[in-house]
């Protein structure tokens, strides 16, 4: 039985889920090599793109069916434009950012394949050869340079999307009586 207060038993799971993701990025940065965790990650985070995009897309389109513009108040337009904001982030990291960074990343991946990089653990280790490398090679350094740019943009696009979807989440939970 659940009080008041305790999270029911799905909040507990879904909390246990978020953690086992984060906890499991984390481990497989040191314990598999670079390239592998690149790898991996060219083909998680299109399937975690387009869910986002999805989750946005049919969180918008209830929000709008339950609130039409003509009733909107400022915090509702406000919330509305927080949904709107957070579709369009995940779009561009869905159409453009995630896609050009997994490309800028296998060209840089050839790179150091070719330097004999890429199959050590962690992300610390030789940390000199690829500051050499980029210091040497003119094309390694504009890779690097081209996808700390698009991973950067990737990133910030997530936080504004994380930022839009917890401000929308907690507006829900304190006004849930009037739901």
């Amino acid at each position: 039985m659940v009080t008041e207060g305790e999270p029911t038993d799905l909040v507990k799971v879904l909390h246990l889920l978020v953690l086992s993701f984060t906890w499991a990025c984390f481990a497989l940065i040191w314990q598999v090599t670079l390239h592998t965790f690149g790898l991996v990650q060219s083909k998680l985070f299109p399937v975690y793109f387009y869910c986002l995009l999805g989750s946005n897309f049919i969180s918008l389109a209830i929000y709008a069916v339950y609130h039409p513009r003509e009733l909107l108040d400022t915090r509702e337009s406000i919330q509305m434009g927080l949904y709107f904001v957070a579709l369009i982030v995940a779009g561009l990291n869905t159409q453009w950012f995630g896609p050009v960074t997994t490309e800028v990343m296998f060209q840089m991946r050839e790179v150091e394949k070719e330097h004999g990089l890429g199959n050590e653990i962690g992300l610390g280790s030789q940390k000199e050869a690829y500051t050499k490398l980029k210091e040497q090679d003119p094309k390694y350094r504009g890779y690097k340079s081209t996808f700390g740019r698009y991973h950067g943009l990737s990133s910030l696009c997530n936080l504004i999307g994380l930022i839009c979807t917890t401000v929308n989440l907690i507006y829900t939970a304190l006004n849930l009586s009037t739901v």
